[in-house]
Parts: C-alpha cells; sequence; structure tokens
C-alpha cells in the first residue's frame, strides 16, 4: 500500500463483520441528520466511505451527493443507492466543480487524519467557496494528540457491548494488529490536530467555529467541529507557525481501533 487512498481502494477488513459496519454508518448517518438545516437543503458527504445508511440523510434533505476518492467505493455506493432519486455520487473533482455557494452543508467526517495540513488547508478553502453563506461545514472525528489505544478500543467495546458484535470485536482487534493498516499507519501517520488548532485552520479560511458535542461518531474522545463563513468583513485570521510534528505512538492503533471505529 503507497497511501491512504490506495488503502480505502482496496478490498479490506477495516470493520469487524457487517454489523459493525451498518452499525458505524447508521449512528453517523442520524448524527448528520440532525445537522440538515432543511428539507430543500443540498448536502454533501465528503470522502463519506461506504455511507450505508446515507439514505436517512438523504430522507431529511433535498439532495446528498456522496463523494469519496476511492473509485472503489464509488461503484459500490452507486449499486446501493442507484434507485434513490435524492442521492447523487460524485468523484471528487465532480465536487469542486460545484457552482459556488451552492451548498447548504457539507460533512468531512473521518477525514481530516489522513490529509496533510496543506491538504486539508486546500479543502476547507474549497468548501468556503462552496457554501452557501448560511451554510455549514461540519469537520467530524479529528484524531487529537494523545489519544491512547485503551481509550480507542474502550469506545470500540462499548459500541460492540450495546450492538451484539463483542466476540467480533475481540477477534478484529487481534486481526487488526497485523493488518495492512497498522503497516500503512506505521509508515504515513496520521495528522492530529489540538481543539486551538483546528479552530485556528478554520479561521485562517474564513469560518467562524466551535467545537460540537458530541462527536458525530461513537469514540467521544475525538472531536467534531462546526463551521459558518464569516460574516463579510471579518478578516481572516493570520497564518499560524507551523506544528511540529506529531510524535509516533500516541494514535498508534490509529483506525485499528478506527477499525473499530473509523
Amino acid at each position: 500500500m503507497r497511501n491512504w487512498l490506495s488503502f480505502w481502494n482496496s478490498p479490506n477488513r477495516i470493520y469487524v463483520n457487517d454489523r459493525h459496519r451498518d452499525v458505524h454508518y447508521r449512528d453517523v448517518a442520524l448524527e448528520i441528520r440532525k445537522l440538515v438545516p432543511s428539507p430543500s437543503a443540498t448536502v454533501v458527504d465528503y470522502g463519506c466511505g461506504e455511507a450505508t445508511a446515507a439514505h436517512l440523510i438523504a430522507e431529511a434533505a433535498g439532495a446528498l451527493i456522496l463523494s469519496d476518492g476511492a473509485a472503489g467505493v464509488r461503484d459500490k455506493l452507486t449499486a446501493r443507492f442507484k434507485g434513490n432519486a435524492r442521492i447523487a455520487v460524485r468523484t471528487p473533482e465532480e465536487v469542486a466543480a460545484l457552482p459556488p455557494a451552492s451548498v447548504d452543508l457539507i460533512v468531512l467526517n473521518s477525514v481530516a487524519q489522513y490529509l496533510s495540513r496543506a491538504e486539508f488547508e486546500a479543502l476547507i478553502a474549497l468548501f468556503r467557496r462552496l457554501l452557501a453563506p448560511n451554510g455549514r461545514l461540519v469537520v467530524g472525528d479529528v484524531v487529537p494528540p494523545g489519544m491512547t489505544a485503551v481509550a480507542e478500543i474502550a469506545s470500540l467495546f462499548r459500541l460492540a457491548w450495546l450492538n451484539g458484535f463483542v466476540g467480533a470485536a475481540l477477534t478484529g482487534l487481534a486481526r487488526t494488529l497485523f493488518s495492512d493498516y497498522r503497516a500503512l499507519r506505521s509508515r504515513v501517520g496520521l495528522c492530529l490536530y489540538t481543539e486551538a488548532d483546528m479552530l485556528d485552520a478554520l479561521a485562517r479560511a474564513g469560518f467562524v467555529a466551535h467545537r460540537r458535542y458530541p462527536n458525530l461518531e461513537h469514540n467521544q474522545h475525538r472531536m467534531t467541529f462546526v463551521a459558518a463563513p464569516a460574516p463579510p468583513g471579518v478578516p481572516a485570521a493570520p497564518a499560524a507557525p507551523a506544528a511540529p510534528a506529531p510524535e509516533p505512538g500516541s494514535a498508534d492503533l490509529g483506525r485499528a481501533t478506527e477499525g473499530f471505529a473509523s
């Protein structure tokens, strides 16, 4: 595996079983649904993954655009939702070509950690252009420095206990320790943000943002942010000094419990 995109574009066992996958996407969809501003809203779920419960979001919106950089994921999305007139599957390039100020809600969930800071900043600048003046950007499941494997595993097993896949979670934990994900995580790493880091990045891109509770996903040690375009006349925040690279190990199981967490 060369990079994260090649990982997601290849067969992987990031979820311990189908029950885990579907519970994960159901719970995320229900949280996103709460943020849809109106029944006529245009919503973009960017880096959406398999999004098996996207219909729950579409029911609350006028149009839902699902976008993922992995062609294999888009093929699954197209097959799953081909009968749903409210759902369209688009490439990232097609999203970038949408008219300015044409989107009411953009969700970027569990994606920021797989982008460099420069890539993330370029992406939220694009989102700033696409959002309507009253639109919102939601950046979810942001991984902070110091996240421990114990916290990740505890969150996973609580989800598994509540949803009936504890045995599969135990097996999956052992399997993930020797997975491609683990190897790629060790070589490439994740991009970690403090709360202040993320608020600063959003401010510099022209947003007014705050942390949202709860996080979109089940792990409440991670963070979600809701950002609105700054009013006219409000200057963007000055560029912050470059943050030091995170030390390896702070989120060492990453999506290995993201394999339990996504």
